[in-house]
């Protein structure tokens, strides 16, 4: 028997499909779906796996964190566990009967990794089993067929460079979080955690906004005139001096301007400008362009991957922007004739040569990113289709010629001032007719030439201030991970994902918390080499050198221990000064604002009975609260409430879009309104005569209110719930409720 391993069940029954003379049979074993097609000794079995099957940890005996130093975990030994139990039970059920085994995952690093451990599971049951391995880069029937037609050997380089990287992040991330978070005092779900790829990128988040927070803007003045010509046609211009740093000096300038005045052309310089074609996608280069339509780095590998398994795309973890000569482009093109794209192709084949752009990087693993079969609109969801015609697009521009614009400079003499216009109008649309994302608009300006005169018909000065520098999208910022040598094209977009969970960024662009700040200053502070990117992208070459067999896995981890254990003399020498540091700034984390009653601080806090609440630090004395919701993570952002005061919150639940609160006081507010509009729909009932006739009040509830004075009902709708449920233990939503539902 025959058995052929897939990273995943949609590639095995894609491949099955494929290879199988006829419809595979579908046969369920140990819980898991597998293909099947042929008799006994000739049979051939496809199954898929769940990505990794096994997963590296420590033995038990660390897991609490409390009692097991985080510094002995740098040197503690490395476990494999079992993390698909089924999936493990069916490989070896059928690996023992397995006379050849063929390993079909996705050619890189992990996809190898994810083939060899389930070898390596099978060899343990049929140590004889012969085995091969299989690559391709798209599930396709030509490319299934050719790789299967030409089998090579597992790569267990490749797969020991993967292997290492789940070890010494797993020996990084475990220590130096466990480290951190105790040190913090947030443990449980609000650990803090550290890692040797994710800190340096947050690092460069916050330093970022650092840089926000240090700008000091600068207020500048910028002066226009609207012109008209002979036929009435109007545009704006603007003074040579783009910026004028001084007022007075702009408001003389304006003064010398009048409505009616001649506007002189005293120049007109015309000018062609080349639109270069773009190269081929890899997976930073597409993860970049996704973003700009709007998708997030990890919601576009999502759907990258949803396209490969399916066959519509090539494979989409690459760092390669040249196709390969294997592959037939023109016949690529060919298969859109018959679709929605049919103008787009058929303009690419009147060219009796195809030749696409290089960009900078090539490898031989993967081709670029590209259409590898036809998909219909039908057959995707929305944001499935708008990526797939991205990438059809930017398949279709690298073919395409260069685009060319007409630009126009214009100057022009307003009563001795000198004011300009640029004019830009596309002429060859290029490749920019194949995809149309993010073109700048043409600037059109009626026909001028040198010496004419037109009208003034209106002036205007504006007042503006200079801009801190932007914060960086999630494509701008994986594009910075590739260049710092961070992380690798199939984890980046990880990372990211994870700093958004961990509640160190919101929004996208990313922001960092207050709790990011606190994590990378006290680290960058007394622990420097975990923020910058040296010791990683070091690590990442190192890997690399595993990878084509130039240095052996143990050596690389055990260059990686004794980093990280020099790492952890520094933390140690510093331990109070980290702690005080990382507890200083998570404190400034839950501050919310200025309390109006007392001008106390408010904060995030918890209840004794867990449940969250901002309340004023100047209780017992001042007893203002606000609700927050039960369950999320609460983020305070730098956005004001001016009516409050109360910066506004945004809640994080993973798995879930994040919920933008708002101002805590202005959405406590908007609730009430909706609470009492909801209460003036019931039906009214009678008012009780007794405390004892209230919905939910037994005789114990009326002996304590009886205890702390309060016999009737009017004195029960007077009482202030705070202090009632101070003197008898009564929570306050239980009083609060008593008494709406009395009013």
């Amino acid at each position: 028997m025959h058995l052929i391993i897939a990273e995943k069940h949609i590639a095995a029954k894609r491949i099955a499909a494929i290879l199988a003379p006829k419809k595979p049979k579908q046969v369920r074993v140990s819980g898991v779906d597998t293909y099947e097609y042929g008799i006994d000794a000739g049979k051939t079995i496809f199954m898929g796996l769940s990505g990794h099957i096994v997963g590296v940890d420590f033995p038990k005996t660390y897991n609490n964190w409390q009692k097991v130093d985080a510094r002995l975990l740098i040197d503690a030994e490395i476990i494999s566990t079992p993390t698909q139990v089924k999936i493990v039970s069916a490989l070896k059920k059928l690996g023992k009967i397995a006379t050849k085994i063929t390993i079909a995952t996705d050619y890189d690093r992990e996809g190898e990794l994810i083939g060899a451990e389930a070898l390596e599971i099978i060899q343990k049951v049929n140590p004889d089993v012969s085995y091969d391995r299989v690559h391709y880069s798209a599930i396709t029937p030509k490319a299934i067929n050719e790789a299967f037609a030409n089998p090579v050997s597992v790569d267990f380089d490749l797969a020991d460079a993967g292997h290492s990287r789940q070890v010494i992040d797993l020996i990084w991330g475990a220590a130096l979080t466990r480290y951190v978070s105790i040190s913090a005092g947030r443990l449980g779900r609000m650990f803090l955690s550290v890692g040797r790829v994710q800190s340096p990128t947050l690092t460069i988040i916050v330093d970022r906004e650092k840089e926000r927070d240090a700008f000091i803007s600068k207020p500048y003045w910028e002066i226009f005139a609207t012109l008209s010509d002979q036929n009435g046609e109007t545009f704006l211009v603007q003074h040579k001096t783009s910026r004028f740093w001084d007022q007075q000096e702009a408001d003389s300038i304006l003064a010398k301007l009048d409505i009616g005045n001649d506007a002189v052309i005293s120049s007109v310089v015309k000018s062609k400008k080349i639109d270069k074609v773009p190269t081929p996608f890899n997976t930073t280069e597409f993860i970049g362009a996704a973003s700009s339509i709007g998708f997030s780095a990890a919601n576009s590998m999502r759907i990258a991957e949803f396209l490969y398994t399916s066959g519509f795309i090539s494979y989409p973890r690459t760092d390669n922007t040249v196709y390969p000569e294997s592959v037939d482009m023109r016949a690529q093109i060919e298969l859109f004739k018959a679709s929605s794209f049919k103008q787009y192709a058929e303009q690419l084949l009147k060219n009796k040569k195809l030749v696409p752009t290089r960009g900078k990087k090539e490898t031989t693993d993967h081709p670029p990113i590209f259409p590898a079969s036809l998909a219909n609109k039908s057959e995707l969801k929305e944001d499935e289709w708008k990526v797939y015609e991205l990438i059809v697009r930017r398949f279709f521009a690298t073919f395409a010629d260069p685009a060319e614009w007409e630009t126009m400079r214009v100057k022009f003499d307003i009563n001795g001032e000198q004011f300009k216009v640029n004019g830009a109008r596309l002429t060859v649309p290029g490749w920019r007719w194949y995809y149309p994302y993010n073109a700048p608009e043409d600037r059109l300006l009626p026909v001028l030439q040198e010496g004419d005169r037109l009208t003034v018909r209106e002036t205007e000065m504006i007042d503006k201030e200079t801009k801190p520098p932007s914060r960086y999208g999630q494509g701008r910022l994986i594009r910075i991970m590739d260049e710092l040598g961070l992380g690798t094209k199939a984890t980046r977009h990880d990372i990211i994902s994870k700093l958004y969970s961990r509640a160190y960024v919101h929004g996208n662009p990313l922001q960092p918390t207050k709790t990011a700040y606190a994590v990378v200053e006290a680290l960058g502070e007394y622990a420097s080499t975990i923020t910058k990117p040296d010791m990683t992208s070091k690590l990442e070459e190192d890997m690399d050198r595993i990878a084509v067999g130039s240095v052996k896995e143990d050596d690389v981890i055990k260059e990686s221990r004794e980093m990280l254990d020099s790492v952890f003399s520094e933390l140690e020498k510093n331990k109070d000064n980290i702690s005080e540091s990382l507890r200083t700034g998570l404190r400034e984390d839950k501050v919310v604002g200025t309390c109006k009653k007392c001008g106390s601080q408010l904060m995030v806090r918890r209840s004794k009975r867990g449940s969250r609440f901002i309340g004023c630090e100047g209780y017992p004395d001042c007893n203002f609260s606000l609700p927050l919701p039960k369950s999320g993570q609460v983020i305070v952002t730098d956005k004001l409430c001016e009516e409050h005061g109360l910066y506004h919150i945004r809640i994080i639940t993973p798995g879930r879009r994040p919920w933008n609160l708002g101002c805590p006081n202005c959405n406590f507010i908007e609730w009430q309104a909706s609470q009492e509009a909801e209460k003036a729909k019931r039906p009214k009932t009678p008012r009780p005569d007794r405390i004892a006739d209230i919905t939910g009040i037994g005789k114990v509830t009326v002996q304590k209110l009886s205890g702390a004075g309060i016999v009737n009902v009017d004195e029960l709708i007077e009482a202030d719930a705070f202090e009632l449920s101070k003197t008898t233990g009564i929570s306050i939503k239980k009083i609060k409720g008593w008494q709406d539902s009395i009013l």
